[in-house]
């Protein structure tokens, strides 16, 4: 093992954690296994877990000094990395994700492209890789256009300044400077911390360099509650900050308007015999031939993999449509959703 150079920053990993037993032990050991000669800590913000994930994270800080627990009393995201930030020591500061594994040069790249552009946050590419068929369908949804978006922290790109990042390393002085995450946003909360840190005259740096494998959801109820709640704070965002959100986060809420809104029209058709109505019918016919037509291409990674992409892409198109609308209408005050990632 390489010997720790003073000249490198000591680095603080933070965490929230809640309810990943499938998750927490890989995502740790990714972080003590990384190849930075720098110091580092790596602290874990633990929320009301039922699930024995404390009980894992417990034995792994009792057999490592180097991992400290703490508790997120909140039990939220946001609340979870603040409180970790404020018991941080060292002057860079990592968001690793409990479904994250990061690969092991990942700090050392982040670091030094940190320290060479001047950034206040620097991150790279959100790599999702199922293993069974239907987490498959879920992770080629997350690169394909049809899906969210292809975005460059999904697919790639050119590293230069960006609006946002996946996971961030900041730099801890900028982020006591602008008041840490929102804790009132508990999704969406780091395009709005990254809203911030430019307004202030920082950057936000995206590097495909960096290039983090995310684990999708395992099943269809878990997916559906992780976009409906995606879609609330995307669509409480658009109303607080409208147009600085990008267009795309528009795109499935105004599928959901028209597919709904076509299926009443054709229908109304049939019932008072207007034919034009009838016209209606297109629009879900259109979305039909589109979901079809992703499935085929899907169904390349296994056949069983192509059908779930059927009932996938819905659930994600329609889960974050009708959270997004739910959300900018605030039509929230009932709904109880899980806030983790």
């Amino acid at each position: 093992m390489a010997a720790k150079s003073d000249a490198l920053p000591g680095v603080s990993y933070v965490m929230p954690v809640l309810n990943e037993v499938q998750h927490i032990e890989a995502a740790i050991n990714s972080l003590t296994a990384q190849d930075y000669t720098g110091d580092f800590e790596i602290i874990l913000a633990l929320g009301p877990s039922v699930d024995g994930t404390n009980d894992i994270v417990s034995a792994m800080a009792a057999a490592d000094p180097r991992i400290r627990r703490i508790d997120n009393e909140l039990g939220s995201t946001p609340g979870g990395l603040n409180v970790a930030i404020r018991a941080s020591v060292n002057p860079v500061v990592i968001r690793v994700d409990a479904h994250s594994v990061l690969p092991t040069d990942y700090t050392r790249v982040a670091v030094r492209t940190l320290l060479e552009t001047g950034a206040d946050n620097v991150g790279g590419i959100m790599k999702a890789v199922g293993v069974t068929p239907f987490e498959k369908a879920v992770a080629h949804a997350y690169g394909s256009p049809e899906g969210l978006g292809g975005t460059q922290h999904h697919v790639g790109g050119k590293a230069g300044p960006a609006d946002t990042a996946y996971l961030g390393v900041f730099r801890r002085e900028r982020l006591i400077e602008v008041g840490l995450f929102d804790e009132d946003i508990k999704r969406g909360q780091d395009w709005e911390l990254n809203r911030r840190l430019r307004a202030t005259g920082g950057t936000v740096w995206f590097t495909p360099e960096l290039e983090v494998v995310y684990r999708p959801r395992s099943s269809l109820r878990k997916l559906i509650r992780q976009f409906v709640a995606t879609g609330i704070w995307r669509g409480e965002l658009a109303r607080r900050f409208g147009t600085a959100n990008s267009l795309r986060y528009f795109i499935p809420p105004l599928a959901v308007v028209g597919v709904f809104g076509g299926l009443i029209l054709g229908v109304l058709g049939i019932v008072l015999s207007v034919p034009w109505m009838l016209l209606g019918f297109a629009i879900p016919g259109a979305y039909a031939v589109l979901v079809i037509a992703a499935s085929v291409i899907a169904a390349r990674e296994g056949f069983t993999t192509g059908l779930w992409y059927l009932v996938v892409l819905p659930c994600i198109h329609f889960g974050w449509g009708t959270g997004f609308v739910l959300g900018f209408l605030k039509i929230t005050r009932n709904i109880t959703v899980h806030t983790g990632r």
